[in-house]
C-alpha cells in the first residue's frame, strides 16, 4: 500500500468531521500488512476496515488550522535553507572550475561574491560572471526569505502559552518549541516519555531474540525535523557545558567521560524529548534539578 501523507489526512479530517460524526485518522503505515494481495481500491479498503476494527489500533488526533499553519512555516523555511545551501554549493563548484577557492564557511561565500561582483577581475569570463551574478542574486533574496520566516516563527511562538513554557527547557529555542506544538496534536496521545521519544526517533532500535536484549543504534523513525532539531539543542547544552564548566550537571559530566560528544548529544537529547513531553501532557513549567538550583 502506498504511503498516506499523515498531515494531509488530518487536513482532511478537519473538513470532514461533523459534530455528529468525527472521522478518526490513524498511521498509514499500520494498513499495508491487512493487504491479502496486489496493490488496488478494493484490496485497500478492505485492508483499512479490517485494521480499524482491531483493539491496538493506533489513532492520531487531528491538528488545528492554526498548528497546520505553523508546520507550513517551518517546512517553507526548511526548504528556502536547502535551496540556500544549493545555490551556495553550485557558485562554490562553478568558481572552482576557474581555480578559485574560498574557505568553508559564511565568510568564503561573501569572499566569492565580492569576486563576482568585481569587474576587475578577468579570471571570472563575463558570460560566467552573468551566471553568478544572477546565482548571487537569487542567494540574497532566499536569505532574506529566510529572515522574514524566522520572524514569524518568533510571533507565532509569543502568541502560544505552551511554546514560551517550553522555551525554558535547555537546548529548547522558539524554533523547536514550535515546532513541537505544531507537530503534536495531543501530548496525551503518549502512554509515556519514551513513547514520545520512540515516535521522535531517539531510542535504541531493538533486535531481540530469545530473552536476549539487543540495541542497536537510534532508530531514527519519526519525524526527521524534530529529531534534528532536538539533537542541535543538545549539542548546544554540550558545547555551552564544555566552556563553562559541567560540575552542576552531574549527569552529562558522568556522560561525556565515558561517551564520545556525538553519542552524550542523542542522550541528551532523548532526555529533552521526555521533559518536553511532560510539559506539555502535564501542563506543567520547567523545572530545575536539584544539582542546578543549589
Amino acid at each position: 500500500m502506498r504511503p498516506l501523507n499523515a498531515d494531509l489526512v488530518s487536513t482532511i479530517s478537519l473538513k470532514r468531521s461533523t459534530p455528529n460524526h468525527q472521522l478518526s485518522t490513524s498511521w498509514a503505515a499500520d494498513y499495508p500488512i491487512y493487504v491479502k494481495r496486489q496493490k488496488n481500491d478494493m484490496a485497500d479498503a478492505e485492508a483499512i476496515c479490517e485494521a480499524v476494527a482491531r483493539a491496538n489500533m493506533r489513532f492520531v488526533p487531528s491538528k488545528t488550522p492554526e498548528q497546520q499553519s505553523c508546520l507550513m512555516l517551518h517546512r517553507t523555511r526548511h526548504l528556502f535553507i536547502r535551496q540556500q545551501t544549493a545555490v551556495i554549493n553550485s557558485i562554490r563548484a562553478h568558481l572552482a572550475e576557474f581555480g578559485i577557492v574560498a574557505p568553508v564557511g559564511r565568510k568564503g561565500g561573501t569572499e566569492l561574491l565580492h569576486i563576482v561582483a568585481d569587474p576587475s577581475d578577468k579570471r571570472v569570463p563575463e558570460v560566467a560572471r552573468a551566471c553568478l551574478a544572477a546565482l548571487g542574486n537569487q542567494l540574497l533574496s532566499l536569505k532574506e526569505q529566510i529572515v522574514e520566516f524566522d520572524r514569524m516563527i518568533m510571533v507565532w511562538h509569543r502568541s502560544n502559552e505552551t511554546s514560551k513554557r517550553l522555551h525554558y527547557i535547555p537546548g529548547v529555542g522558539p524554533m523547536l518549541a514550535t515546532a513541537l506544538v505544531a507537530s503534536v496534536a495531543d501530548p496525551r496521545t503518549f502512554r509515556s516519555g519514551r513513547n514520545f521519544s520512540a515516535w521522535i526517533g531517539l531510542v535504541p532500535k531493538q533486535h531481540s531474540s530469545g530473552g536476549k536484549d539487543r540495541l542497536g543504534s537510534i532508530s531514527k523513525q519519526g519525524d526527521r525535523y524534530l529529531r534534528s532539531l532536538f539533537v542541535a539543542g543538545a549539542l548546544a547544552v554540550i558545547r555551552y557545558a564544555k566552556i563553562h564548566g559541567t560540575k552542576h550537571r552531574p549527569w552529562l559530566t558522568a556522560l561525556l567521560a565515558r561517551r564520545p560528544t556525538k553519542v552524550a548529544a542523542i542522550a541528551l537529547a532523548n532526555k529533552l524529548a521526555r521533559m518536553a513531553w511532560a510539559m506539555m501532557a502535564k501542563g506543567e513549567r520547567y523545572r530545575q534539578p536539584v544539582a542546578l538550583a543549589a
